[in-house]
């Protein structure tokens, strides 16, 4: 029998513990380690973990560590955020949608399993803000001018603009406040690090 080892990267000791007997559950063959920092899991992390469900916060603040582990990487969200091209798990659901989430996910990354259960697909992300955008969206919250965002992405002035005006379209948003309120309801930024 496969065995292999998944780790959950949440600051949120609590959800980590509820998500951690669903993994178990639903992958018997999986261990799966529990991280409460960044530090610690790359302290750990020898290139052993198949999947990586970590808090949207810190997906964010190590972006560059993530992406090189594109489609191993999930992103645990509160709420409907869709991330173009990244894999999300809505943590504010039931249960049961939970586990069908899950399944789904598990699904896409592993197409040639057969499927055990009838499984939905989440969102492709269709009409949400790519990891690029949610960067930017989170350096404007966090008071950023388009010059500092370039800067610190290291992009030009142009591309972190154009960047801006594509989240005010994709938001709808009418202002940067309609952003702060998006990154914060998303739990990308904590309300203290306005």
């Amino acid at each position: 029998m496969p065995h292999f080892e998944i780790a959950i990267v949440d600051s949120n000791i609590l959800a980590a513990l509820g998500l951690q007997p669903l993994l178990t559950d639903l992958i018997p063959v999986a261990e799966v380690h529990i991280f409460i920092s960044f530090d610690e899991l790359q302290a750990a992390d020898q290139g052993q973990f198949v999947h990586y469900f970590v808090a949207s916060r810190l997906y964010f603040e190590h972006a560059a560590y993530f992406r090189e582990k594109t489609r191993r990487a999930i992103v645990l969200v509160n709420g409907d955020l869709q991330i173009a091209g990244v894999p999300t798990l809505n943590v504010c659901q039931s249960e049961q949608a939970l586990v069908k989430s899950i399944l789904a996910i598990r699904r896409q990354g592993h197409p040639h399993e057969a499927p055990h259960h009838p499984v939905s697909h989440p969102s492709s992300g269709i009409g949400g803000l790519s990891l690029r955008e949610v960067e930017v969206a989170i350096l404007l919250a966090k008071g950023y001018i388009n010059k500092e965002i370039a800067d610190q992405l290291h992009i030009s002035l142009t591309t972190a603009i154009t960047h801006r005006k594509n989240i005010m379209e994709k938001l709808h948003a009418r202002s940067l406040a309609d952003i702060i309120l998006y990154v914060v309801m998303n739990g990308l930024i904590d309300v203290g690090e306005l």
